[in-house]
């Protein structure tokens, strides 16, 4: 029997693996049997899973197979069943390190959404558009709600959060009528130009692009940031890739011919950041960039010392790091928050932070589960993915080796830990579990 547990995480998530639309259709083209986890927060009530088929229950013992969405508490794994659910650990993030123990103590199995991936490296399962989705939405929010207390009239600030529209749908609509708002009447004085500058070009960034653009938006090069004219009516919006944030360093060692992209990644202690050179030409700062500390930081908070200790401010009012990296790329995210107290303002001459919009600093929008914002259209999206995946997954035979299970190359890749051990590709966590 496959389990879906609901989720504790978090009062906001919502959100779940399967829908009960993939349930049913699970349950009657395959005769899976599912038990969904009584959840009194799930966006999906109990009584569409059981109208699918589905059994609902208070716990998932009788589950050699348990789908979730965020991590599991340590106190809740049960000895050698199968977890596939975010578990956030290939970063040998600290604070899951004792869960990660866990699930090896109870010789269970644990497969990693993150790491399901097509022979090519493309990742197959996620949420990522959904959480540039939501951040785009809650950055507009957050410019428009902080415009208001400078003073300025705005169009942004008949925008609400992401999680109080009642779908994607509604926010589109919304967003467009300020879209077209700006097309009438053109954006405040103060404003202009209003750039958004997006770190990045996957999947996150491609849903917060989706979203900005409904605002009728002219793309421009970031070459060309520092000549956009004073007056300009409309909204621009610019897409930094890897060789607009970095440089090689000119005595590194077999230089290539300019940037090269695989070297970036193997070896990047070579290049040296230069993004902070574009940030004083934007308005809404988008980080939607993979990092790890690998890498060079793009925002440090020397730099917005530096810039915000001009006589006038500058024009960056908003910085949402929907990647959420804490202390990351953008060096002043220092906590993430939660919707219904999303954004502090960071203050570089003290290195203060306060909640709200108030402040000598950017706006930081930093809520570390966007997607939670929008669980319906999200989950949605998920569990078609997902979706044609389960099948192999539940008749998988996990008594013998990973290589003979019968799970599907996707679902090997993913998985971490078998039999309660770590599966080859991510020996290297041993390191850190101790």
């Amino acid at each position: 029997m496959i389990g879906i547990r609901h989720e504790d995480k978090s009062r906001w998530e919502r959100r779940a693996p399967l829908v009960p639309a993939d349930v049913g259709a699970l349950i009657s083209e395959h005769g899976l049997r599912f038990a969904v986890q009584r959840s009194p927060t799930r966006a999906f009530p109990d009584e569409d899973y059981r109208a699918a088929g589905a059994e609902i229950v208070d716990d998932l013992r009788d589950c050699a197979i348990i789908l979730g969405v965020k991590e599991i508490p340590p106190a809740c794994f049960e000895p050698g069943r199968t977890y596939v659910f975010f578990s956030h650990t290939i970063k040998a993030q600290s604070y899951n390190m004792p869960m990660l123990r866990r699930i090896i103590e109870l010789g269970c199995q644990l497969i990693d959404y993150e790491l399901i991936t097509d022979a090519q490296g493309r990742r197959l399962v996620f949420f990522g558009p959904f959480a540039g989705r939501a951040g785009m939405i809650d950055a507009l929010w957050a410019l428009g709600q902080r415009l208001r207390h400078e003073g300025v009239e705005n169009p942004f600030e008949l925008v609400r959060q992401a999680y109080q529209y009642a779908n994607l749908a509604e926010a589109r609509q919304a967003l467009a009528a300020v879209g077209a708002q700006i097309r009438e009447h053109g954006l405040p004085r103060a404003l202009r130009p209003l750039v958004c500058g997006f770190a990045g070009y996957g999947n996150v960034s491609a849903g917060a692009q989706e979203i900005f653009d409904l605002l009728g938006v002219q793309e421009v090069r970031p070459e060309e940031l520092a000549d956009l004219p004073a007056a300009a009516r409309e909204c621009f919006k610019v897409v930094f890739r890897e060789e607009h944030m970095v440089e090689r360093i000119a005595d590194a060692p077999a230089a290539p011919a300019g940037f090269d992209l695989r070297e970036y990644y193997q070896h990047p202690e070579r290049y040296r950041p230069v993004f902070f050179a574009y940030v004083p030409h934007l308005t809404i700062l988008a980080n939607c960039i993979y990092w790890d500390p690998r890498y060079p930081r793009f925002v440090t908070c020397a730099q917005l010392r530096e810039l915000f200790s001009g006589p006038t401010p500058p024009r960056l009012r908003v910085i949402a790091d929907i990647t959420c990296d804490i202390n990351g790329s953008i060096e002043c995210n220092v906590r993430a928050t939660e919707p219904d107290d999303p954004v502090y303002v960071y203050e570089p001459a003290s290195g203060q932070v306060r909640s709200g919009v108030v402040g000598a600093g950017p706006v930081v929008l930093a809520v570390d589960h966007l997607p939670c914002e929008l669980p319906v259209d999200a989950s949605e999206y998920f569990s078609r993915a997902l979706r044609p995946l389960i099948p192999p997954l539940a008749r998988a035979d996990f008594g013998g080796s990973l290589e003979h299970s019968g799970l599907p190359p996707e679902l090997q890749r993913a998985t971490m830990v078998y039999q309660g051990k770590l599966t080859e590709r991510y020996r290297y966590l041993e390191a850190h579990l101790h």
